[in-house]
């Protein structure tokens, strides 16, 4: 068996040569070229009693308008086409929305014509309406909403909540990412960084591709069948416990043999949640698969529900095209079309299930959009004042928590950063975020950095 299976060679450079034989989707996303850190973690959790054991995040890559959706400004309607700063010289004129509002449920909650399905939730949902984040820039504010820094590479919030929690599925990675985007720093958006790279996020798919025509790579291997691949891994366990610890190199060739494990048993369990086919035809329509055009967006809320009931930790979502300078009134009504039904079958799905009690599911962009424009039809940057909502997990809903100024240009009322939800996400896991940290390069690390406030009144 060994001369069959392990060449003469040393062990690591027969480990740096065996990704071929066990290359997959797995070594594609859990296997980095950084080398180890001789970093030790501390306090793993939960600290206490967690709310929520899974987290689903739906992200609208370009930064859905708050004040066409959920923040409603009737004074802003009352303004539209005026000029903001009549005696400035400034051209810039007020926009407002097209679209009519509506209080929904026993809570009253303003939404937007644009989310008929989604507003049948309303009771369920809780806006969060004074979101600020620091820089107006796409590429700055999608690398903040996703690692917390937009200076410098951080490990993501997913790969945070897995290095906490780790996985509930021990043949499926904890932490996925169903068509990511590849600008605004792409892979850096669900990367570990300096913690263990088996935290990073499995991608599958790519920005602006159904995620139907996705395909998962290498999943047999061309050379040994499935009992070999087993013997091998045995025997390389084997070796791994009998090589001394003398090395802080070691921690990456660790690292490499966990990340072959996964990929061996991913090889059957991944195409098995990816495939929708022993879904019922009822539970297709009710996520619009099959349909245009809610097929692909059906399709990934569908497979987020299925990755979760798995035992995924994290599971992010992703919708493109967002940025809506120009045309509101169609791009919006395409855009929100597009996901509306499927994310609330994705809520109903949860809540028959039994899920949505321990599940988060977060909505939101990057940044929101502004209440003026320079001569257009749309609506530009804005990173002071937006709207994200959370539904499930220990959430309170049927509630809004903070608010814009009567134009929904800047925060009025309970300001919150970035910082605080991702403290927020994470006191919901259990996790004080002030404890869950990683000492690199001489110092502690957290994801909230040295800031971060828990919103505690949007708390069950």
């Amino acid at each position: 068996m060994t001369d069959d299976l392990f060449p003469t060679v040393s062990r690591r450079d027969w480990l740096r040569s065996a990704s071929c034989g066990f290359g997959s989707l797995a070594l594609a996303s859990l296997l980095t070229e950084e080398r180890a850190r001789a970093a030790s973690p501390r306090s793993i959790v939960p600290h206490f009693a967690p709310k929520a054991k899974r987290f689903i995040f739906i992200y609208l890559q370009g930064a859905p308008s708050h004040l066409d959706t959920f923040d409603y400004k009737p004074r802003l309607v009352q303004d539209h086409d005026k000029l903001v700063s009549p005696d400035s010289g400034d051209l810039s004129k007020y926009v407002g929305t097209p679209f009519k509002f509506e209080r929904h449920g026993a809570s009253g909650q303003w939404i937007s014509e644009l989310y008929p399905h989604l507003a049948r939730h309303a009771d369920t949902l809780c806006f969060v309406k004074g979101m600020t984040t620091d820089v107006p820039n796409h590429s700055q504010a999608v690398l903040q909403m996703h690692t917390g820094s937009f200076r410098f590479p951080r490990p993501s919030v997913g790969a945070w909540m897995t290095y906490g929690l780790g996985s509930e599925a021990e043949n499926l990675p904890g932490y996925l990412v169903l068509s990511p985007v590849n600008r605004d720093g792409g892979v850096q958006n669900y990367g570990s960084a300096f913690l263990p790279s088996r935290y990073q996020a499995t991608r599958i798919g790519a920005e602006g591709q159904p995620i139907a025509s996705a395909r998962l790579g290498a999943l047999s291997n061309p050379r040994w069948g499935e009992a070999a691949q087993r013997r091998q891994l045995d025997l390389l366990d084997d070796l791994d416990g009998a090589q001394p610890r003398t090395a802080a190199s070691d921690a990456e060739l660790n690292e490499v043999i966990r990340s072959y494990e996964l990929a061996f048993q991913m090889q059957h369990a991944l195409p098995r949640l990816m495939d929708l086919g022993s879904e019922t035809r009822a539970t297709l329509d009710l996520y619009g698969v099959g349909t245009k055009p809610t097929d692909d967006f059906g399709r990934q809320c569908l497979t987020a529900r299925r990755a979760v009931e798995s035992g995924i930790r994290f599971v992010e979502i992703t919708s493109v095209g967002w940025d809506h300078h120009r045309d509101l009134k169609k791009r919006m009504t395409d855009s929100c079309t597009a996901i509306d039904r499927p994310i609330a079958a994705l809520l109903s799905d949860l809540q028959a299930r039994g899920l949505l009690e321990d599940t988060v599911v977060l909505y939101g962009g990057e940044f929101g959009r502004t209440p003026m424009s320079r001569g257009g039809n749309g609506r530009d940057h804005q990173s002071d004042g937006f709207t994200v909502w959370l539904a499930g997990g220990g959430v309170r809903g049927g509630m809004s928590y903070g608010a814009t100024d009567e134009h929904g240009m800047t925060v009025a009322e309970h300001k919150s950063h970035i910082h605080d939800l991702h403290a927020t996400l994470l006191h919901l896991a259990g996790i004080d975020h002030t404890r869950l940290s990683y000492r690199y390069s001489g110092r502690d690390f957290r994801l909230t950095d040295v800031y971060g406030e828990v919103l505690t009144d949007i708390l069950a």
